[in-house]
């Protein structure tokens, strides 16, 4: 589209590129326009359109033929206003005439500056074929595929949770044979029968012998300590998942609504990048940047360990194990475990080779497709956590105890619930705080979902939800359901605060314990987001 200038603006335009014939020729048509402007506003912006052109065209003309000065800058002259002013190459009579030209027409002529940096891409034109809805939709697809959201967020989910599962394993340890090994009151051939009625996943379920027991909880174990540090989060967080699903389906009337939590969201980590900041791989990368200077890197560990892990899978298929078909059970209709484990691996083994050998459109095509997932996948986790809060909400409006604002006081005065028998007959014996306890917790579960467009509000009840998680652990003494629930409401934690936490925590950990630098050196800056 073509910029209209006003007749002084072309005048002082020829004349700054030093070609005298434009700059007279402007002038002249200046006074012209001022003639015109005397009698009629609307002749004088007719008249002041066709001097425009002709001066455009005869200032390029002119703009052609000079070799020299052309970028030479415009000295400052002092006006008698007091106000510096560029240096005039015309007549100063003319000046003034063109000034009260451009005054009499500035309604209808917009000033254009010139040399303009460029800016964001402006709308296309009525007329081009898109509509303002496919316009916002291009801007949305090109957000969620360019950004891959809530960093922070997805780290703290996934150190969340391979806290809370490594803990209670730990804890569990001289009860692992009875809670699920072959010694527990569900026998393996029970959970054979169980798992081929629900279609639910095991690993647990291929022999009832104590040494396979024993290696698939200490892999656990180890899977969950490294996913919490961050190694290799994209495999750890498909053994994590394998090792959560093993565990729970082979004693599936063992655990609580933590455990369900943690079940649901140790499949929703494998589609996250949560090892972006707070982990290893993200100290990894931030190296190899700094050392490699644009050279791909060779991840020989990574390469072992995918090739490990797909030989391991491909002979557990040929064995004909349980729970490996490819279209049979699965995390998705007609989708088997065998075809999800081996797109994971082969999707795995694609980002690499991209990013190693075809670093251009193949590994942005690539890292879209990560993006995309890695947002939606996100997106599953809130929407997850709303009906958590909304179905325990309105399923307890339903019942008489938390309509009469007693429900609270029955579990305190349960031995299995009271891990502090004097605190909770001391809070129990409290009528008031009984019914605020009860009533607030109702509240705040049913408003939670509709208070996420507020952000202030959210946050005031995301701190609420977080202190009677808090209570329920202490009080309770339900420390993992409370952990679990606690990690799911991270993802609704603002970055700032995030960043901020991790900011003071990195700088603890290096005070504590001061880095070395490669000239050997302490070094005890805190780097946020490498940690």
């Amino acid at each position: 589209m073509t910029a209209h200038r006003t007749p002084s603006q072309a005048a002082g335009d020829a004349a700054g590129t030093g070609a005298p014939e434009a700059a007279g020729q402007a002038a002249t048509t200046a006074q012209e326009a001022t003639g015109q402007a005397a009698t009629t506003a609307q002749e004088a912006t007719g008249q002041a359109a066709t001097a425009t052109k002709k001066v455009t065209g005869q200032a390029d003309a002119a703009s052609r033929q000079t070799t020299t000065g052309a970028e030479a800058a415009p000295q400052e002259t002092t006006t008698g206003t007091g106000i510096a002013s560029p240096a005039p190459t015309v007549p100063a009579q003319c000046s003034a005439e063109a000034e009260r030209a451009d005054s009499s027409t500035r309604t209808t002529w917009p000033a254009v500056t010139p040399h303009a940096q460029p800016g964001p891409a402006a709308p296309p034109p009525p007329g081009s074929g898109e509509t303002r809805i496919e316009r916002a939709f291009g801007q949305a697809f090109r957000r969620v595929t360019g950004t891959a959201f809530a960093p922070y967020q997805s780290a703290v989910i996934r150190i969340g949770f391979a806290a809370t599962w490594l803990f209670f394993l730990l804890r569990e340890w001289p009860n692992r044979q009875e809670l699920y090994g072959p010694h527990g009151p569900w026998s393996g051939d029970m959970a054979r029968r169980l798992l081929g009625g629900n279609e639910a996943f095991s690993i647990l379920t291929w022999t009832d012998s104590r040494g396979w027991f024993e290696l698939v909880y200490g892999l656990a174990i180890v899977v969950s300590a490294l996913l919490l540090v961050g190694w290799r989060t994209r495999t750890m967080s498909v053994l994590f998942m394998v090792g959560v699903l093993s565990l729970q389906n082979r004693s599936i009337f063992i655990g609580d609504g933590g455990d369900n939590v943690v079940h649901l969201m140790a499949m929703y980590l494998v589609l996250t990048r949560c090892g972006q900041v707070w982990s290893l791989d993200a100290r990894r990368a931030a190296r190899q940047a700094r050392l490699s200077e644009g050279r791909p890197e060779r991840d020989v560990t990574g390469v072992v360990l995918w090739a490990v892990l797909g030989l391991s899978l491909a002979v557990t298929q040929a064995l004909g194990l349980a729970g490996l078909s490819w279209f049979g059970p699965g995390p998705f209709p007609n989708v088997g475990w065998g075809l999800t484990f081996w797109v994971l691996w082969l999707s795995h083994g694609a980002w690499w080779a991209a990013r190693r050998y075809a670093p251009g459109e193949p590994r942005t095509v690539l890292d879209m497709i990560g993006k995309l997932v890695h947002n939606g996948a996100l997106l599953v986790i809130v929407v997850e956590v709303c009906l958590i809060y909304a179905t325990a909400g309105w399923y307890k409006i339903q019942g008489t105890r938390w309509q009469d604002g007693t429900a609270v006081y029955y579990p305190m005065h349960l031995d299995y619930f009271s891990p502090w028998p004097e605190l909770s007959r001391v809070l129990a014996d409290n009528g008031l705080m009984i019914m605020l306890i009860t009533y607030g917790t109702v509240i705040v579960q049913v408003a939670f979902p509709f208070t996420l467009f507020n952000r202030r509000l959210k946050n005031v009840l995301l701190v609420a939800m977080i202190c009677e998680h808090l209570s329920i652990a202490f009080l309770l003494g339900l420390p993992f359901f409370s952990l679990a629930m606690i990690t799911a409401d991270a993802v609704f934690l603002p970055t700032v605060f995030l960043v901020w936490l991790g900011a003071r925590v990195t700088s603890v950990r290096d005070r504590v314990l001061p880095r070395r630098t490669e000239d050997g050196k302490q070094d005890r800056r805190a780097v946020v987001g490498t940690s």
